[in-house]
């Protein structure tokens, strides 16, 4: 039997963890300028296993605008190529043989407001996560009144869980007007 306590304390972790993964989409959402970040998602099929590109090259940012991935195994030139056009992120490629060369445009306003949008969409789902984490400990808490805790004592926990929620739903929208700021700044 679980009491109050834990079920406040677990909620805390997993809104913490929900804040920590979408600090993590929004750093992913880069208006401008080259990072090895910007290629987290690309994925590579290595013998059969889906491999991240960190582990099969050398991502390089030689100055703002570029990205070079220098691959281990030249074999897989063409591969990491194929993926990241497949990731859909916007870059063009160049293959030389020897390594891949990503040149990242400058950032349009069309561009811009689709990574605002992009951005909005990452708020979005973590709002989601977080009410579906209320939703799931205020039913835990309801559970603790059929083993014998008091009326008042639920009620001071949905308050409790509700508080923890709308702090969280703060930072978050915190989060995304600083990220929305960062992006339409030229």
């Amino acid at each position: 039997m679980s009491t109050l306590d834990e079920l406040i304390s677990q909620l805390q972790e997993q809104l913490e963890k929900n804040l920590t993964h979408t600090a993590l989409e929004f750093s992913r959402i880069r208006a401008g300028k080259a990072s090895p970040g910007m290629l987290d998602s690309v994925m590579i099929d290595y013998y059969g296993a889906l491999t991240p590109l960190s582990q099969l090259a050398n991502v390089n940012t030689p100055d703002a605008r570029t990205l070079v991935i220098q691959p281990w195994d030249k074999t897989l030139i063409r591969p990491i190529e194929t993926a990241i056009i497949n990731a859909n992120l916007g870059f063009a490629p160049q293959n030389d043989g020897d390594l891949i060369r990503i040149s990242i445009p400058p950032v349009t306003e069309e561009r811009r407001k689709e990574l605002v949008k992009k951005a909005k969409g990452e708020a979005e789902n973590s709002k989601i996560g977080i009410r579906n984490l209320r939703k799931d400990t205020n039913e835990r808490v309801k559970k603790l009144e059929k083993e014998g805790l008091g009326e008042d004592a639920i009620k001071e926990g949905e308050d409790r869980v509700q508080k923890l929620v709308d702090s969280c739903i703060k930072k978050t929208d915190d989060m995304m007007e600083s990220k929305e700021k960062e992006i339409m700044t030229v």
